[in-house]
């Protein structure tokens, strides 16, 4: 399955999240590290619900981007 992640730069940091999946979340010090992280995290978090017996959800969320005026 393929899960869209959000990465936000906070600081000198970077957190990530999957919009499908609250409560899966990493952080690191660059995208590439938060990126590999959010792997790990995804394949634990699946992992977790399926012993806990729990559906998997289908990725659903789409990534689009709106120019505006700035």
């Amino acid at each position: 399955m393929r899960y869209a992640i959000v990465i936000e730069q906070v600081g000198g940091n970077y957190s990530a999240y999957v919009p499908d999946l609250p409560g899966c979340v990493a952080t690191g010090s660059t995208k590439a590290e938060v990126e590999a992280l959010m792997h790990d995290a995804i394949a634990l978090h699946l992992a977790g619900m399926r012993e806990d017996g729990l559906a998997i959800p289908v990725p659903s969320s789409q990534v689009e981007y709106v120019d505006v005026a700035a």
